[in-house]
C-alpha cells in the first residue's frame, strides 16, 4: 500500500470510465488533491470530454492538464526508435511501449511544477505498462510515490467497478455497462487490441476488432506508388513534399490503412513473465520500417549494418521492458544515431494489398557501385583472381578442422 500521507497526486487520465473511477477512488481513499493529465498522442479521440469529465468530478480547472504531444512523440521517441529498426521479438514495432515513457515524463514534469508528491496510472497489475510508467517515474524523480490502484483496491469485477461508479455519480455510457469485448490502446503509431475475444490464440481475430486498416482482400486492385525522403535516418518527406514528423506519420497511416497494411497477430512474452496474445495495427510504421531498411541498404557499410542488427534485439527489449531512460538505452542510441549520419536519400515503394514492396532507392551517399558489381568488366579495378587467395585464407581453419575429423575417422 502506498503512503497515505500523499497530499497531491498527478493522474494519467484518459477521461474514460476506468480512469474516472480511479480519479474518484484517489479522492476518497487518499483524501488528496487530484491533478489530471491527458496526453494527445494521436489516439484519434476528442480530448474536450476528458476536461468536462474531470470538472464534473470536482477537479479544479487549474489542475486539468491536456497537452498535444504528437510532434514530440514522433520526433523524440518514434523516430529514434525507427533509426534502430527496432522490433520486439522480431515483429512488434513497439507502438504502446514507446508511448509510455513520454506520458510518464510529462506526469513527473507536472508533479515537479505543482509540488505534487505522487503520480498515478491506470495500468493493471498483470501487464507491461505498469512497469514502463513506474520505471520512468523513478528514473526521473527517485523520491516520487507511485499509486497503482489496480494493485491496491478491492474492486475485482466489472460489477464492483460499475457499482462504485454509480455510488459516486460517475457517468456510465450505455456501451460500458456490459463487459468490453476487448481492450484498445491507440496512438499515432499504432492501435493495439487484447483480451476477451482475443485471448484464445487459436481463434482468428474477428473483423470488428480492426480499427486502423481495411482488410488486404478489400484493398484496391491497383498498387499505390510513393517515395519517402530521408535525412540522417529520419523520414522528412513524401513524394517530394517536406512534412513534420507527426504529419508524415499520419500521412503514412492513411496510405497504409487504404492498402490494408500493418496488421499483426502476435503472441508475445510480457516482461512480467506470461505470454499474451495481441492484435496490432501499425500501418504507417510498417511502411516506414521497410523504407528505412531500404535506404540503409545503400548507405550503411556492412560492418555498421550488421552491428546494428546485432544490437537491435537488446535495444527493442529495453524499450519493451520500460528502460527508455536507462543509461544502456541512451548508450545504444548514441551508437545508432552515429550510424545514421549518411542515411539520406529517397526510397520508392509499391503498396499493394497488405504488402510494402521496395521498387527503388537512391542516395547522394550511396555505397553501391554499379561498376564494381557488374558482371561485365567494369571501370573499377577488381581482379577476379584476387578471390582465390581470399577464399583460401578463409578456408584455412575449415580445412584444418576437416583434416582432424578425417584423421579421427569421424
Amino acid at each position: 500500500m502506498s503512503d497515505k500521507s500523499v497530499k497531491k497526486v498527478v493522474l494519467a487520465y484518459s477521461g474514460g470510465l476506468d480512469t474516472s473511477i480511479i480519479l474518484k477512488w484517489l479522492q476518497t481513499t487518499y483524501r488528496c488533491e487530484v491533478v489530471t493529465f491527458t496526453a494527445d498522442l494521436g489516439q484519434g479521440e476528442e480530448l474536450g470530454p476528458a476536461r468536462d469529465k474531470a470538472l464534473l468530478l470536482g477537479i479544479k480547472p487549474e489542475n486539468i492538464f491536456i497537452e498535444d504531444l504528437r510532434e514530440e512523440f514522433v520526433r523524440d521517441y518514434v523516430f529514434p526508435m525507427f533509426r534502430a529498426n527496432a522490433a520486439y521479438e522480431g515483429v512488434y514495432l513497439l507502438g504502446t511501449s514507446i508511448a509510455r515513457p513520454l506520458i510518464a515524463k510529462k506526469l513527473i514534469e507536472i508533479a515537479e511544477k505543482l509540488d505534487a508528491d505522487a503520480v498515478s496510472h491506470g495500468a493493471t497489475g498483470k501487464g507491461n505498462d505498469q512497469v514502463r510508467f513506474e520505471l520512468t517515474a523513478y528514473a526521473l524523480k527517485p523520491d516520487v510515490v507511485v499509486i497503482a490502484p489496480w494493485r491496491e483496491w478491492d474492486l475485482r469485477s466489472r460489477e464492483q467497478l460499475l457499482a462504485f461508479a454509480e455510488q459516486h455519480q460517475i457517468p456510465i455510457a450505455k456501451d460500458k455497462r456490459g463487459e468490453a469485448p476487448f481492450s484498445v490502446d491507440a496512438n499515432l503509431l499504432h492501435a493495439s487490441s487484447e483480451g476477451k475475444v482475443l485471448e484464445d490464440p487459436a481463434q482468428e481475430v474477428p473483423d470488428y476488432v480492426y480499427s486502423r486498416t481495411i482488410s488486404p482482400e478489400d484493398a484496391p486492385d491497383k498498387p499505390t506508388v510513393i517515395s519517402i525522403e530521408f535525412e540522417k535516418g529520419d523520414a522528412v518527406g513524401i513524394d517530394g513534399e517536406k512534412l513534420s514528423p507527426a504529419t508524415l506519420l499520419a500521412r503514412l497511416n492513411d496510405l497504409g490503412r487504404d492498402n490494408g497494411i500493418g496488421r499483426l497477430d502476435l503472441v508475445e512474452n510480457r516482461f512480467v513473465g506470461m505470454k499474451s496474445r495481441g492484435m496490432y495495427e501499425t500501418p504507417g510504421g510498417t511502411i516506414l520500417a521497410v523504407a528505412h531498411r531500404a535506404i540503409e541498404s545503400i548507405t550503411l557499410d556492412r560492418g555498421a549494418a550488421h552491428l546494428k542488427d546485432q544490437i537491435m534485439p537488446q535495444y527493442a527489449e529495453l524499450i519493451y521492458n520500460g528502460f527508455w531512460f536507462s543509461p544502456e538505452r541512451e548508450m545504444l542510441q548514441a551508437l545508432i544515431d552515429k550510424s545514421q549520419e549518411f542515411v539520406a536519400g529517397s526510397v520508392r515503394l509499391k503498396l499493394y494489398k497488405g504488402g510494402v514492396h521496395v521498387i527503388g532507392r537512391s542516395s547522394p551517399y550511396s555505397l553501391y557501385d554499379q561498376d564494381l558489381v557488374t558482371f561485365e568488366e567494369g571501370a573499377v579495378a577488381y581482379d577476379h583472381r584476387d578471390a582465390a587467395g581470399f577464399i583460401k585464407l578463409n578456408a584455412l581453419r575449415l580445412r584444418t578442422l576437416g583434416q582432424r575429423k578425417k584423421k579421427l575417422g569421424l
